[in-house]
C-alpha cells in the first residue's frame, strides 16, 4: 500500500464553494450552510472549510458564537466521506478551536448524534466531554424528494480551551 502525503489549508468557506460540496449533503443542507455564510459576513459565525492543493473543500464546519454565552458552539462538521478517518476531521476541530480562541473564548460545544459513535469516539480523543444531551432537528430530503423532518437526539460535548 502506498501512501499519499497532502499539504492541507484551513480558510474560510465561500459561496463560490458551495457548488463543490455537494458531499456534505443534500440541496436543503447547502441552503443552511448558505444562510451560515450570511450569519458570517455579521460576524456572528466562522465557515471552515479544509482543503487540499486543489483548493475544494474536503471538510467543513462552523462555529456559532451566539449560541452558547462564553462558548464557540462548533456545528455541522464534515469530511468528504472517501476521506474520512485520515485525520482530515482532527484539522478541522483544531482550527474551530483557534478561531474560538481568537475571540477570546475558552470553551468549545458541539452536539453529537447519540448513534454516531464514531464521531463521539474522535470528539473524546480531542478532549471533549460529554455533559448532557438534548433532541435536535432539521429538515432533509427524502429519497422521493420531499421534505422530511429528521428528528434526533445529540449528546452535548464541551472543552475547555487554553490554559
Amino acid at each position: 500500500m502506498a501512501e499519499v502525503v497532502l499539504a492541507l489549508t484551513v480558510r474560510d468557506l465561500t459561496e463560490a464553494d458551495l457548488g463543490s460540496c455537494s458531499w456534505s449533503g443534500s440541496a436543503l443542507h447547502l441552503e443552511a450552510v448558505a444562510r451560515a455564510l450570511d450569519r458570517a459576513r455579521r460576524d456572528e459565525v466562522d465557515y471552515l472549510a479544509v482543503c487540499p492543493p486543489s483548493g475544494l473543500p474536503v471538510a467543513m464546519c462552523g462555529v456559532d458564537y451566539q449560541a452558547k454565552p462564553g462558548a464557540g458552539t462548533i456545528w455541522q462538521l464534515g469530511v468528504h466521506p472517501a476521506l474520512q478517518s485520515c485525520g482530515i476531521g482532527t484539522v478541522l476541530i483544531h482550527a474551530a478551536e483557534q478561531r474560538i480562541l481568537g475571540r477570546g473564548l475558552r470553551r468549545a460545544e458541539l452536539g453529537v448524534e447519540e448513534d454516531n459513535q464514531r464521531a463521539r469516539a474522535l470528539y473524546e480523543r480531542l478532549g471533549y466531554v460529554s455533559y448532557g444531551s438534548e433532541p435536535d432537528a432539521w429538515d432533509e430530503l427524502g429519497p422521493d424528494g420531499a421534505v422530511r423532518r429528521y428528528e434526533t437526539v445529540c449528546t452535548l460535548m464541551r472543552k475547555q480551551l487554553g490554559r
